[in-house]
């Protein structure tokens, strides 16, 4: 059996899974990855493409028939929401630019801004979401993951954080990747441990994976690498606990009960 993993080429997914890729994890099968933005893997697993694939937790309405979540692997914490970044424009009335559709950042964004809506949405590349803003092409971007460690250098000021304003609203942590295992393809037990001892290899050798990660950061600096793997692999990237699985709950309950996503089983 090789196992076709699917994660996005982020220092905290390859820091997570490197162990696992790189056939350091007793008992666990070959694998086949494919490194891809979490919009782009949204889409694919609802197709069944993968047999392990991070995904956003918004996107969870629509795969749960196809996929298991797992507890272990994934992307949920404090301090490290999406952020709305502005080149002094601000975002009711105006044109934001978005990472995906289903991605947990948008969903938040839409809870945040019911209020306030932009007039318009485009979809767009992650990278080019900075410089978009930056050149006026934007009024506003939403942004994730090292964008808040070097928005600054465009010029651009915060409006909000998103994860911060989900925390004071709801006291609980925010949930942004998680990581599903195919039904029928893999086995949920089997996939969580390796997924786990993954992790904790991570965190015991964590200069063995120091060239596998750099090699994929998207010439981010070692810095900026260090920074984004200290906030996004926290105890909740080991098991996601009683708090965690309230997190998420609460997240989709609330789209759900906003019309913003349908009803999940979970």
């Amino acid at each position: 059996m090789t196992l076709r993993l699917a994660f996005s080429p982020c220092p905290n997914d390859t820091f997570i899974f490197h162990a696992l890729v790189h056939g350091l994890v007793e008992g666990a099968p070959p694998v086949d990855v494919t490194y891809a933005d979490v919009d782009v893997t949204n889409t694919a697993a609802e197709r069944g493409e993968f047999d392990i694939v991070k995904v956003s937790y918004a996107a969870l309405p629509w795969l749960l028939d196809k996929y298991e979540l797992l507890p272990t692997g994934g992307a949920l914490g404090r301090g490290c929401g999406p952020l709305v970044l502005s080149n002094g424009r601000g975002v009711e009335g105006g044109t934001v630019a978005v990472p995906g559709e289903r991605t947990t950042a948008y969903l938040l964004f839409r809870l945040w801004s019911a209020k306030n809506p932009p007039a318009r949405i485009e979809v767009v590349p992650f990278h080019q979401i900075m410089p978009g803003v930056a050149e006026g092409r934007y009024d506003a971007g939403l942004v994730i993951h090292e964008a808040r460690f070097t928005y600054q250098r465009y010029g651009l000021t915060c409006l909000a954080d998103l994860g911060e304003w989900w925390e004071g609203d709801t006291g609980l942590p925010i949930p942004l990747g998680a990581i599903l295992a195919k039904r029928g393809s893999v086995d949920p037990a089997e996939a969580t441990r390796w997924l786990r001892d993954s992790v904790r290899h991570a965190w015991a050798f964590p200069a063995a994976s120091h060239d596998y990660v750099l090699a994929h950061a998207q010439e981010m600096e070692p810095d900026v690498v260090a920074q984004h793997i200290g906030l996004y692999v926290n105890e909740f990237s080991e098991d996601l606990g009683e708090e965690g699985y309230a997190a998420i709950r609460t997240l989709l309950n609330r789209a759900t009960n906003e019309g913003l996503v349908p009803p999940s089983d979970l």
